[in-house]
């Protein structure tokens, strides 16, 4: 079978003028060319690569589409331990254990990419625009960030942003709840529509912050997530794992976790 495939990307799109050769077990693509979008830091190349539909399923279901609700018990002990040992810095430099910050409380506790990532200041503005129900709820609103405390200064600054900012220099929050990171989640054709999306709407990359040692030692792969948690260290009601850069859940299933009645 052969078509031909024109992909956007993260920074560019790629035109693969010559025929794509598909087939069930894998797909080649030959001689694509790339065309530069201008006002974009760098260019970038990803080799797109189509989605095959197995012609027995009934419907075809992304996993960065899917927010991974869990119960309590689902969270295992493990990981409660770890939570209780990671720390996490408010913009004064104290540094408490993560689950602190829901032991007396419920919160909506958002992990961002890193302090600099466009996409993290999308986040940050998506929750922040319900902040409303979560106060009239009870329900704090929190951001981590992997960092120095100056870096998380530096973003509740520029973002305003309206809840609770910590930094977790450690990174230690991120692999007590696995998440995940490496290149392969980080530059995919998902996560490159998102980023045109988000500069589209007017959001910026803070490349100063993106290239502080912080982040650059750890290569800026990381990607985060979203969980509700407390009142109680041992209660987390609602996990979400990003699959991909800017893998947000719906608004919906959130504010469901947190603020309705019986949660």
């Amino acid at each position: 079978m052969a078509a031909s495939l024109s992909t956007t990307t993260l920074y560019g799109v790629v035109d693969n003028s010559k025929k794509v050769h598909t087939h069930p077990s894998f797909n080649h693509i030959t001689s694509p060319k790339f065309h530069h979008i201008p006002n974009y830091p760098f260019q970038l190349f990803i080799n797109p690569k189509p989605t095959f539909k197995n012609p027995l399923s009934k419907s075809a279901i992304t996993p960065s589409a899917i927010s991974n609700r869990t119960e309590t018990s689902a969270v295992t002990e493990s990981t409660i331990n770890l939570l209780d040992t990671a720390k996490v810095y408010d913009l004064n430099g104290n540094g408490i254990p993560i689950s602190d910050l829901w032991k007396d409380r419920k919160a909506v506790v958002a992990f961002a990419r890193h302090f600099g990532c466009v996409l993290c200041r999308k986040r940050a503005d998506y929750l922040a625009a319900e902040k409303d129900k979560m106060d009239a709820a009870g329900v704090a609103l929190v951001l981590i960030g992997p960092g120095s405390v100056d870096q998380a200064k530096a973003f509740s600054e520029q973002r305003k942003f309206k809840g609770e900012v910590y930094a977790d220099p450690n990174y230690s929050s991120y692999e007590a709840l696995q998440f995940v990171s490496g290149v392969t989640t980080t530059f995919t054709p998902g996560a490159g529509l998102k980023i045109i999306q988000a500069y589209m709407e007017g959001y910026r990359q803070d490349w100063g912050l993106s290239f502080e040692k912080d982040t650059r030692t750890k290569g800026g792969w990381q990607q985060g997530g979203i969980i509700v948690a407390g009142p109680g260290k041992n209660n987390i009601s609602y996990v979400h794992k990003d699959k991909e850069a800017g893998d947000d859940p719906e608004i919906e299933d959130i504010l469901m976790a947190c603020c309705s009645q019986g949660n």
